[in-house]
């Protein structure tokens, strides 16, 4: 479900696509962390895939940044206003 509210597309998300996401999303910061403990081939390959994104390339402590910015924003989000 999407509002509008002064030009801002607001979405809704159930409680269960909420831990969806969020499962997904520590999945993939756990990789990252693995990769940064174990070091070698694997993290080089992650940081070389991180910054070889069309358009988009980042350093990969930036995305792994950023994953962890997404859970925090699933676990406090903001509270939901009226939008009329």
């Amino acid at each position: 479900m999407t509002a509008t509210k002064h030009g801002e597309k607001v979405l809704v998300l159930t409680a269960q696509d909420a831990a969806f996401v969020r499962q997904a999303l520590v999945a993939a910061s756990g990789i990252f962390a693995q990769a940064e403990a174990a070091g070698g081939p694997g993290l080089k390959a992650l940081r070389d895939a991180a910054l070889d994104v069309p358009g988009q390339g980042r350093p990969l402590a930036q995305v792994h940044y950023d994953i962890c910015l997404a859970v925090d924003y699933l676990d406090f989000p903001m509270p939901a206003r009226d939008t009329r």
